[in-house]
C-alpha cells in the first residue's frame, strides 16, 4: 500500500510548495531524533506544548529526509499535538526547541533552505495526519476491534492478541499508543497482509475521539471500565462516557461489563441516540456478576495462591475459564477477552486453553547493570517490527558505552513472509549505531545473509537459546549496551540471567517515562523561550547519574548542574554532551574541569582569581564559568560589596561568563514571599551592573523547583528544575509522578509466640502469637535505623506492615501478622507510588531528599520506560 508525495498531499488537501521529485512514501516521521529510513519517510512538523517541530524541518532534512508537511503561517489557532493525559508511550517528544518563523517570509525561507525537498503546507500538521491515517484506513475492510476505557486497554489488546494469534494476521497499537498522534502512526502500519487490527484510543478532553473514530473506524468495540482516571478534563463522569461512546458510531458489536449501572445507562442511551440520526446501533455483548441479560452472568470467582477460576452462566449452561493472575484487574480484563472470543466464534475447548496460557504483558523496557560493565536492555517479551523500533529507539539514548550489540529471536505472528520480514529487520539494525547482531532460532539463521550484508557489524546466528548458551563464554560481553528483545517462546529470560549482574533482590526502579513526564508538567510553566537546566547532583538525587542525564540529553534540557567535578567527570565518560555546570568546583580540580570541558561556577573573590591564574598558567581564553550571587541565602556567592570587583574582572579575556544566578531561600513558603521578592529584586539589580558591564549576552537565572511552581514571573532567562523532576511536590497542586521506587523481598517467615523478642537488643517483644518477616534492606542499604520498631512501614500485598525491634545492617524485620496470605518471595515495597516517599521522611523526621539520595550504591538500580 505504497503512496507517492503528489498522492499524500491531495489526500491531505495541502499547498504544494516544493515538489523537484514526487518521491515515494513508506514511512512517517514525527521525531527528528528518530528517524530510520529516511529516504521513505514523511516528516510532519507538529506544535507541542512549548515548541514547534517546524524548528526540526533541517535537522530531519540532514538525516536524509526529503518529504515534509509544514503549517501554513496563515492558519491561525492551530491546536497543540498534545496526546492528552492518556497517551502514554507516544506523547510528542521534540516539544522542546524554539519555533521557527510564522511569516511568508519564513515559508519562503524553509523552502529555499531545504533544496530538493517536497514541501506541503496545510493548516494543521497533526489534522493532516489524522486525515491521512483515516484514508489509509478506508483502504482495508478486514475486522478491527476498537478499545477504550479508563485502565486496562493495553492489557486487553495484549491479550486478544495473544489468544488470536494462530487465527489470525494481527496488526496493533504498539505498547500504549493511544492518543491523538499514536492512533494515526498505528493504523498507518495496515498492510494487506493483516487479517485484524486491534487499535485502543484513549482522550482526555471532549472531542478528542470525534478525531480518532474514523481513523480507527472499529467494527468491534471493547469498553473496558470507566473510573475517575485521566478525568480532569471533563465536565464528569457521564460527559467522559459519552465522549468514549463516540468511537463505536459505526461500531456492529460493543462488549462491556453491565454492572457499572451508569456506563450502562449512557450505553443505551447512546444506542437512542444513534438511532434517532438513523444509524443502526450496535449488538451488545455485556457480561454481569449478577443474574440479568448478558451472554456472561452470575459469575462466580474462586481466587488460588496462583491463579483465579472463574464460572460464569452463559446461556442456560455453566461455563468456566481459569487464568494465572489473582488481581481483580486481571480478571475483568480476561472476562472482556473472553466476551470477544466468544463472539468470534472460538470453540469453548480452545478458549479454555487459551485463556489459561495468558501471559503477563510487560509494560515497560528495563535497563540493569551487566556483567564486565555491559549495560543490558531487557525487553524478552514480545518480537514485532512496532516494538523493535521502540526498542532499538531506547537503546539510541544510550551513551555510557560505545559498542551497542542487539540480541534478537525469531520474530513470530507478523502477517508478513518471512523474507520480507527479516529483509525489514535488517534495514532497522542498518539504520542504527549497533557493532554486534545476535540471531537466535531457525527463522534467524536461515535468512542471515539479510543482515550479513553489512559487513562493518558483527553478525552472528544460533539456532536455539541452547546453542547460544553453550558458546555463551566465547561471546566476550565487555563494556557495552545490550539490547535483548524476543518472542516469550525462545527463553531469552535464560539469556537475561548470564547478561545481567548479580545483586541482592533488593533494587531501585526509575521510571523514565515518570521523569519526562514531570520534566514536561514543569516545562509547561514556562515561557517557550526559558531555558532549563536540570540538577542531576547527589547521583541524581540517588536515582543514577549517566541514565538520567542520558534521558534529559535526549529530551534537550539546556544545561546539566552537578555539585562537584567528578560527578561531571563521570557524565562525560558515559558520553553526555550537554554544558554541565559544576557547583562547588574546588580549585585544585580546574585541570579537570578544562579537561573534561566543564563549567565552574564562581562564587568569590579568592576561586575567581585562583580561575584566572590557572586559565593564564595554561594559556586559556574565553573559559565558560558562572557567577553566583549572594541575594539571601547566606551560603555561597557574590556580595554586593564584591560588585566593584566582578565589574573589573568581568573584563578578562581568560573566561566568558555563561550566566549570572542566585538561590532562593524560601520559594516554597507563602509566608516567605516578600523575602523571595526582595531576593529577585536584589538579583536583578546586581545582574543588571554586570550584563552592562559585558560585551556578550549572558543567561540569568533565579527560580529552583519551587520558584518555578509559585513565583514563574520570576523565571528570567533559565530556569532550575531539581526535586520536581523525581516527581516530590512542594505543595503545588501541579499533576507529578513519583519516579523512584525501593522494593525488596521477604527472605524469611517466623511465627513467634506473645513475649518472644526480635532483633538486636531485644528490642522488639510482640504481644500476640505473631507472623514475623525479614526482609533484604538494611541500613547499610540506605534504609534508616529511627525507622525501626515500628516508626517505619513496608508495604506488603498492598497492605502495611510496620518494622518491629532495630534496623539491622542488611536486614529488616516487620510484623505481617495481620497480612496472613503474605509469605516468603513476597515483595515488600520500602517507597514508591502506593507509599510516597513523602509519608516515609515523614515517619524518619527527616526530608523525601535525604531518603531518596541515602539510598546506597550497592543497591541496584532498574531503570525502565513505557
Amino acid at each position: 500500500m505504497r503512496y507517492s508525495f503528489g498522492q499524500i498531499a491531495s489526500i491531505i488537501k495541502g499547498n504544494i510548495l516544493n515538489l523537484p521529485g514526487d518521491r515515494e512514501v513508506r514511512d512517517l516521521a514525527l521525531d527528528s531524533r528518530k528517524i530510520v529510513f529516511p529516504e521513505t519517510a514523511l516528516f510532519f512538523a507538529l506544535r507541542g506544548p512549548r515548541r514547534d517541530g517546524q524548528a526540526f524541518v533541517r535537522d530531519a532534512y540532514e538525516k536524509g529526509v526529503r518529504n515534509f508537511v509544514i503549517a501554513d503561517p496563515a492558519a491561525q489557532d492551530i491546536p497543540d499535538a498534545k496526546g492528552g493525559a492518556e497517551a502514554n508511550a507516544d506523547d510528542l517528544e521534540n516539544d522542546n526547541v524554539a519555533m521557527a518563523g510564522d511569516s511568508r517570509h519564513g515559508l519562503q525561507a524553509i523552502v529555499e533552505d531545504l533544496e530538493n525537498a517536497n514541501i506541503v503546507a496545510v493548516n494543521d500538521p497533526l489534522a493532516a495526519l489524522q486525515q491521512l491515517a483515516a484514508f489509509h484506513r478506508n483502504r482495508f475492510s478486514i475486522p478491527v476491534i476498537g478499545i477504550t476505557g479508563s485502565n486496562g486497554k493495553t492489557i486487553v489488546k495484549e491479550w486478544l492478541n495473544q489468544a488470536l494469534g494462530d487465527r489470525f494476521a494481527i496488526v496493533r497499537s504498539p505498547k500504549s499508543y493511544n492518543s491523538q498522534i499514536g492512533v494515526p502512526l498505528s493504523v498507518w502500519q495496515l498492510n494487506p497482509s493483516f487479517t485484524l487490527g486491534i487499535f485502543e484510543a484513549g482522550i482526555s478532553r471532549p472531542g478528542e475521539m470525534d478525531r480518532l473514530q474514523p481513523i480507527i473506524r472499529p467494527t468491534i468495540g471493547v469498553f473496558t471500565n470507566i473510573g475517575e482516571a485521566h478525568a480532569e478534563g471533563f465536565a464528569g463522569l457521564r460527559e467522559k462516557i459519552r465522549e468514549k461512546l463516540e468511537l463505536f458510531k459505526e461500531t456492529k458489536t460493543l462488549v462491556y461489563c453491565k454492572d457499572s449501572l451508569l456506563l450502562h445507562e449512557e450505553i443505551i442511551l447512546f444506542c437512542e441516540r444513534l438511532s434517532a440520526r438513523g444509524i443502526r446501533p450496535f449488538e451488545t455483548i455485556a457480561w454481569s456478576r449478577s443474574a440479568g441479560d448478558a451472554l456472561l452472568q452470575s459469575l462466580q470467582i474462586e481466587k488460588g495462591n496462583d491463579r483465579t477460576v472463574i464460572t460464569a452462566v452463559q446461556g442456560s449452561a455453566p461455563s468456566r475459564i481459569a487464568i494465572p493472575f489473582t488481581d481483580d484487574a486481571s480478571i475483568e480484563n480476561a472476562i472482556h477477552c473472553w466476551c470477544v472470543l466468544l463472539h468470534l466464534g472460538e470453540p469453548e475447548a480452545s478458549i479454555r486453553q487459551k485463556m489459561a496460557a495468558l501471559q503477563p504483558v510487560a509494560m515497560r523496557l528495563e535497563l540493569k547493570d551487566g556483567i564486565n560493565d555491559c549495560s543490558v536492555i531487557n525487553d524478552s517479551y514480545s518480537a514485532d517490527l512496532s516494538s523493535l523500533a521502540i526498542a532499538l529507539d531506547f537503546l539510541d539514548q544510550q551513551t555510557q558505552h560505545d559498542k551497542h550489540t542487539v540480541i534478537l529471536t525469531d520474530f513470530l505472528e507478523s502477517g508478513r513472509n518471512e523474507e520480507a520480514l527479516y529483509g525489514a529487520i535488517a534495514d532497522a539494525l542498518d539504520q542504527r549505531r549497533i557493532s554486534r547482531f545476535i540471531g537466535i532460532g531457525a527463522g534467524m539463521t536461515a535468512h542471515k545473509r539479510a543482515f550479513e550484508k553489512n559487513r562493518n557489524r558483527e553478525n552472528l546466528f544460533f539456532d536455539s537459546i541452547h546453542a547460544f548458551k553453550e558458546q555463551f563464554h566465547r561471546l566476550h560481553f565487555a563494556h557495552e549496551t545490550i539490547l535483548l528483545k524476543g518472542a516469550r517462546v525462545f527463553g531469552l529470560e535464560e539469556a537475561n540471567e548470564l547478561l545481567e549482574r548479580q545483586t541482592h533482590q533488593t533494587a531501585l526502579e526509575i521510571d523514565l517515562g515518570a521523569l519526562l513526564h514531570n520534566l514536561r508538567a514543569h516545562q509547561r510553566l514556562l515561557h517557550p523561550s526559558t531555558k532549563l537546566m536540570a540538577m542531576v547532583k547527589a547521583f541524581s538525587y540517588g536515582s543514577g547519574s549517566y541514565e538520567i542525564a542520558a534521558a534529559l540529553q535526549f529530551n534537550k534540557v539546556d544545561y546539566l548542574a552537578v555539585a562537584y567535578a567528578d560527578e561531571g567527570v563521570d557524565l562525560r565518560k558515559g558520553g553526555i554532551s550537554l554544558p554541565i555546570m559544576v557547583m562547588n568546583p574546588d580549585i585544585h580540580a580546574f585541570p579537570v574541569l578544562a579537561q573534561y570541558h566543564l563549567e565552574p561556577a564562581v562564587y568569590s573573590p579568592r576561586v575567581l582569581r585562583a580561575l584566572e591564574d590557572f586559565l593564564d598558567k595554561e594559556g586559556l581564553n574565553r573559559f565558560p564559568a558562572h557567577l553566583e550571587l549572594e541575594t539571601g541565602m547566606n551560603r555561597l556567592g557574590f556580595t554586593e560589596e564584591d560588585i566593584p570587583f566582578l565589574l573589573e574582572a568581568a573584563r578578562s579575556d581568560r573566561f566568558r561568563i555563561q550566566s549570572i544566578f542566585s538561590h532562593l531561600a524560601a520559594s516554597e513558603d507563602p509566608a516567605m514571599d516578600d523575602f523571595t521578592n526582595r531576593q529577585a529584586s536584589l538579583f536583578r539589580e546586581l545582574s543588571d551592573q554586570l550584563k552592562k558591564a559585558l560585551d556578550y549576552p549572558v543567561l540569568r537565572h533565579l527560580l529552583n523547583t519551587s520558584g518555578i511552581l509559585r513565583h514563574s514571573h520570576l523565571q528570567f532567562d533559565m530556569a532550575r528544575i531539581g526535586i520536581g523532576l523525581y516527581g516530590i511536590r512542594s505543595g503545588n497542586e501541579l499533576d507529578l509522578q513519583q519516579v523512584s521506587t525501593l522494593k525488596t523481598a521477604i527472605a524469611q517467615v517466623k511465627s513467634l509466640k506473645a513475649g518472644e523478642s526480635v532483633g538486636y537488643g531485644r528490642a522488639g517483644v510482640v504481644s500476640r502469637p505473631s507472623r514475623i518477616a525479614t526482609v533484604r534492606i538494611g541500613y547499610a542499604d540506605g534504609y534508616p535505623r529511627r525507622l525501626g520498631n515500628g516508626r517505619g512501614r513496608m508495604l506488603v500485598r498492598g497492605a502495611l506492615a510496620p518494622t518491629i525491634g532495630n534496623i539491622c545492617m542488611d536486614m529488616t524485620m516487620i510484623d505481617i501478622t495481620d497480612i496472613p496470605e503474605a509469605g516468603e518471595g513476597d515483595e515488600a515495597t520500602v517507597f514508591g507510588k502506593s507509599l510516597p516517599v513523602e509519608q516515609v521522611a515523614a515517619w524518619a523526621d527527616a526530608i523525601p531528599y535525604e531518603i531518596l539520595t541515602g539510598v546506597s550504591q550497592r543497591v541496584k538500580r532498574v531503570y525502565f520506560q513505557d
